[in-house]
């Protein structure tokens, strides 16, 4: 039998294994995320950075259907470190059992989540590390979840998303239309249409709208090699990380549009009203369609600009 005193000062994912019900759970764990910040409630930790530990575990629901190796139906590493950061960046905390609950609360709000053990530890304030551990179930932040989740919902990036024509996509001017957009505080979101190369034909509605798609998706990886800071991004997860990290993303649009509970009303081939629907669906400051016509209708601010408009 495992010791209490060695459980004690185990990995949190070893104290969740032994705390676990009968139930089957899944866990993803952070170990030795070290981040130097100032904290702390004594006048000697004011002004200066001190070397602080996170260990996190999550216990989440297990997923009983496939996976397919879809980043979009886990729980990512990245939602662990993202409310690490957040809370760090919010204000300065006196102490670490206040920042711990907070950072539980957090991961809590995620829907696969059930279970949050946060251990953080001072490692500059002594011989040995000086921390706190704590445990927080869902039920536990369920009195406030609702004001939590307002408050995240409100802190999401709300992009530019800008249109590119093929005719913009191979003017001379496409590297200093990106450093202009990418220079600006909004992250940036590119969409592109269908290649000047005709698609395939099927004949089909459901066959011809994934050759549509697909087809929309070479037009992307040959907007990335025109400039590498363009990465083709298909997935939610990636985007949202994306966004949060300065990266410039080209959408390929196949995975969101086809998992997408109520899709768009258009069909690929109108490509720009297919962005317009993407744009709505990311909560877009605006959409720029840059060498081709606005689509009749959207639920963002719209631009249409014409390329001898030189708009960025």
């Amino acid at each position: 039998m495992v010791s209490e005193t060695r459980l004690a000062f185990a990995h949190p994912a070893e104290r969740a294994i032994a705390t676990a019900e009968d139930s089957l759970r899944d866990r993803i764990s952070l170990r030795d995320h070290i981040v130097e910040v100032e904290i702390g409630a004594f006048q000697a930790e004011r002004g200066t950075r001190q070397r602080v530990r996170f260990d996190v575990v999550v216990e989440v629901v297990p997923f009983t259907g496939s996976l397919d190796d879809d980043v979009d139906r886990i729980l990512s590493y990245d939602r662990v470190t993202e409310a690490i950061a957040h809370e760090l960046a919010a204000e300065r905390v006196n102490l670490l059992e206040t920042l711990a609950e907070r950072i539980a609360e957090r991961i809590l709000l995620e829907p696969q989540a059930l279970r949050s053990f946060v251990r953080i530890e001072k490692l500059d304030r002594g011989p040995g590390a000086l921390g706190v551990e704590i445990v927080r179930a869902r039920q536990d932040v369920a009195g406030h979840r609702d004001a939590l989740a307002q408050e995240v919902a409100q802190e999401r990036p709300h992009p530019r998303v800008v249109y590119l024509s093929n005719a913009a996509m191979a003017d001379d001017r496409l590297a200093a239309w990106l450093d202009a957009l990418a220079a600006r505080p909004e992250p940036l979101i590119l969409c592109v249409g269908q290649p000047d190369l005709p698609a395939p034909v099927t004949g089909h509605k459901m066959t011809q709208r994934r050759i549509d798609l697909l087809s929309i998706e070479q037009n992307a990886w040959l907007l990335a090699a025109r400039d590498l800071r363009c990465k083709v991004v298909s997935t939610r997860t990636e985007l949202d990380w994306a966004m949060k990290n300065g990266q410039i993303c080209v959408w390929a649009p196949s995975k969101i549009v086809l998992d997408a509970t109520h899709g768009p009303g258009v069909q690929p081939a109108d490509s720009v009203a297919l962005a317009a629907w993407f744009a709505a669906e990311m909560e877009a400051t605006e959409m720029v369609v840059l060498g081709e016509a606005a689509p009749a209708q959207a639920d963002v601010p719209l631009r249409a600009l014409e390329l001898s408009d030189d708009p960025f």
